[in-house]
């Protein structure tokens, strides 16, 4: 099997945005760079793009953006709560902090995992 290859930069700029989050755990995704919660996969860096699950409106209603489609990875069939957000550079992934913390709050009520909140 091929070693997967992805964006160093996107993952160190995910790293600093996500990993400081109590809940946030690292690990891999077909050996991609990855982020779970509770034990479920919300977050990805996939090649040159960033895959993300969020709820079901949310996807469509960003679907809507240039920047974004479906999240296809490895040629597998659309799945109607994951989107790929194609930036061209790294540090841009900062403006979709919202979407990230929409995914962390989503998939955290998936796996039953209480969110702590903000001081």
């Amino acid at each position: 099997m091929t070693p997967a290859t992805y964006n160093q930069n996107h993952k160190d700029v995910l790293d600093s945005m996500l990993l400081h989050i109590s809940v946030v755990h690292p690990g891999k995704m077909f050996g991609y760079p990855a982020y779970y919660v509770g034990g479920k996969l919300f977050a990805c860096v996939f090649q040159d793009a960033v895959g993300i699950k969020v709820p079901e409106a949310m996807a469509n209603e960003l679907l809507n953006r240039a920047d974004i489609v479906h999240f296809q990875p490895l040629g597998r069939k659309k799945m109607r709560e994951w989107i790929q957000i194609n930036h061209e550079h790294s540090e841009e992934y900062r403006q979709e902090q919202n979407i990230f913390d929409a995914s962390i709050e989503f998939v955290s009520a998936l796996a039953e995992v209480p969110l702590k909140k903000k001081k």
